[in-house]
């Protein structure tokens, strides 16, 4: 039998290698700890026990996943998706249960137990849609929207089936009322999130963020997390339900990234070993006498969905094409599937071969849906000729405008980036096309006689048929450094000589743009700010010529002065990408710290990826160039930059000399 430590290392070993092949063949990370569980489990080599341990740890994992969950779920963001929420996706969710409960018990299967299985199936994987999605940038895309907002209502879906599993197992109480008191207490302890809840966690984690201390702040967020899990379970709830709580409750807070980045690590270790936990569930031997039954099952499950998906679409009045797209990529079962399961298998309400064959048919929808979501358009546009056809008259339009121009630009993106730089072209009677993939914003803009079509600008064909061989420019000025990516290397692949102008947010983008092939890049937070600059300048008397000269040569030296900015609290709630950003960050030299009386030249920078941006001595009203020759004295205040994490760790440095 192996030792503890034994076991460990043979579960990481396995971990890591499975991992990274599963991540170079493009598949999900979780199916590759479900074969590590499956290969190592009590039924096949039978290496790793099933043990009370081993169930404690899948405890843990679920409750970290239903805590990251609450941390997405954002009132605004719910409320600006309330009708494809609780239209489409309680339809799709309430329909699937409904259809499989009806099976269930009428192939002999008790209420409760038809009821996990329903739950899920219904249910659909968020880490594989939204990855696929972000790959083919189609998050903002009809199908796109209608598939994250499916998405949401199931993860909502996911509070009430928590609740309703206690009660299934309660069989000898009165279901109603236990039905009723469950929702009381949800309803109480809502109450006590969005009223009670939001001061008084502001408030303790300013407390906490004082102190500066990633552990502390970390210990802190697992305190919360566990406090509220077992709170819940003393009301007669479940863990899993007061970590989501407790996640919707700090995601009201203005400290939410932060957490969000620090928890991370931890929560895909403790959600590798619940899915490890979960492969260690499958038996071979069933899964060996039932496999042309999962098979048929796993196919059944898939048709179900993309039809019952496809039709409610259609009935919600949008395109049978859309529709069909939707559907095939919310076929498959999802993460929370798996959580349902096992909180049923430990409730006692499902075990055996109908666990089993569920599980199995969960895992190999998963397995599949990577190779089948990105034909969704094929399927869509070969069952659905009216879809196809529409697609060719868009492009058919955009050829006719497109023939009709020449030495024009091409504006890639018509939100108020691009809507303004097309009003500055009209002035000066410059002609554009512009192309934009949100409908609703194109037939805006083309009723009002704007020369915008629809289309997706990082497709050849669409570029070709707005006329890019005859254009002078192209401007692309999305929001997303991903998108204008995948468009700059579709352009440089034909066109490597064609200008491209490509707005980005700040200076963190600039070099991986330009390497990309953008011709110039953009960044509208340094614009903005240099644009206040000429103004302040203006109106103290500067010369209007001198301000123009500065403005000049700062744009020449790309940025420098205005690389890295001093952040605030203000900027955790505006920047949800603040860790990734350059700051600026001051510390002022204490007679103590370890750098007194040594050298600029001596202190490892380049280890640190920092840089000492500028020096400020004590009775010097001006900050002194940080030459390699100075030597840091007590009073000194180095200003320094970098990303957030390396700023601390360097700042640590400095006060004691730990690496």
């Amino acid at each position: 039998m192996f030792e503890s430590i034994q076991l460990i290392i043979l579960l990481l070993v396995s971990s890591v290698l499975l991992v990274a092949l599963f991540s170079y063949l493009r598949l999900p990370p979780m199916i590759a700890y479900f074969v590590v569980g499956l290969v190592l489990g009590p039924h096949a080599f039978g290496i790793l026990p099933d043990s009370e341990s081993s169930r404690h740890f899948v405890e843990f994992g679920i409750v970290f996943l239903m805590f990251t969950i609450g941390l997405e779920f954002s009132l605004p963001k719910l409320n600006a998706m309330r009708n494809i929420l609780f239209g489409l996706g309680s339809s799709q969710v309430l329909i699937t249960i409904f259809t499989v409960i009806l099976f269930g018990i009428f192939f002999g299967l008790n209420l409760p137990a038809a009821f996990i299985i329903g739950s899920a199936l219904t249910m659909s994987s968020t880490a594989i849609v939204s990855k696929i999605l972000m790959e083919r940038i189609d998050l903002n895309s009809r199908h796109g929207r209608l598939s994250i907002g499916i998405l949401l209502f199931q993860d909502i879906a996911v509070i009430l089936i928590l609740i309703l599993i206690p009660v299934f197992n309660a069989q000898d109480t009165n279901l109603v009322e236990i039905i009723s008191f469950s929702v009381i207490k949800i309803l109480l302890l809502l109450f006590i999130i969005f009223k009670a809840g939001q001061p008084v966690m502001n408030f303790w984690f300013g407390i906490v963020a004082k102190n500066k201390s990633r552990e502390l702040f970390v210990l802190n967020v697992l305190m919360i997390t566990l406090i509220f899990a077992y709170v819940t379970k003393l009301a007669g709830l479940s863990y899993a339900l007061g970590a989501f709580l407790a996640g919707m409750l700090i995601s009201e807070t203005r400290y939410r990234h932060q957490v969000e980045s620090d928890i991370t690590s931890f929560r895909n270790i403790l959600l590798g070993l619940f899915f490890i936990s979960v492969g260690m569930m499958l038996n071979l031997d069933i899964l060996g006498n039932n496999f042309l039954l999962i098979i048929v099952l796993f196919l059944c499950l898939t048709l179900f969905k993309v039809a019952l998906i496809t039709l409610l679409t259609t009935l919600f009045k949008y395109e049978l094409g859309v529709g069909i797209r939707t559907g095939v990529i919310l076929s498959q079962a999802g993460e929370f599937s798996f959580v349902i399961l096992a909180l049923g298998q430990e409730s006692g309400i499902i075990s055996g071969d109908i666990l089993q064959i569920t599980l199995a048919v969960c895992l190999l929808s998963m397995l599949f849906a990577p190779i089948l979501i990105p034909f969704n358009g094929r399927i869509a546009r070969y069952i659905a000729k009216g879809y196809s056809k529409k697609t060719e008259t868009l492009m058919k339009q955009l050829e006719g405008l497109g023939h009709d121009f020449s030495n024009h630009v091409i504006l890639c993106g018509y939100g108020r980036s691009g809507q303004y730089l097309g009003r500055f072209l009209k002035e000066e009677n410059i002609d554009y096309i512009a192309i934009d993939i949100d409908l609703n914003r194109v037939n805006d803009a083309s009723n009002a006689g704007e020369n915008v079509m629809y289309g997706d600008a990082s497709r050849r064909i669409v570029l070709k048929a707005a006329g890019i061989e005859r254009a002078k420019a192209v401007v692309i000025a999305y929001a997303d450094d991903r998108s204008t990516e995948k468009v700059l290397n579709v352009i440089r692949e034909a066109y490597p000589k064609l200008p491209v102008i490509v707005r980005t947010k700040d200076e963190s983008s600039v070099e991986a743009l330009q390497k990309a092939g953008a011709t110039d890049v953009v960044p509208e937070v340094q614009e903005g700010s240099l644009m206040l600059a000429s103004h302040a300048l203006v109106i103290l008397g500067i010369p209007l010529s001198n301000v123009i000269k500065k403005i000049r040569v700062f744009r020449s030296e790309r940025y420098k002065m205005f690389r890295g900015f001093f952040a605030g609290e203000t900027d955790l709630d505006q920047d949800n990408n603040l860790q990734e950003r350059f700051q600026l960050h001051s510390i002022e030299i204490d007679k103590y710290f370890f750098v007194v009386n040594r050298p600029i030249k001596s202190i490892p920078l380049k280890e640190f990826n920092i840089e000492i941006q500028h020096l400020r001595r004590p009775n010097m009203l001006e900050n002194i160039e940080p030459r390699e020759d100075i030597v840091l004295s007590s009073g000194d205040i180095i200003v320094i930059l970098g990303l957030q994490a390396d700023l601390n760790i360097f700042e640590k440095y400095v006060i004691n000399g730990n690496k």
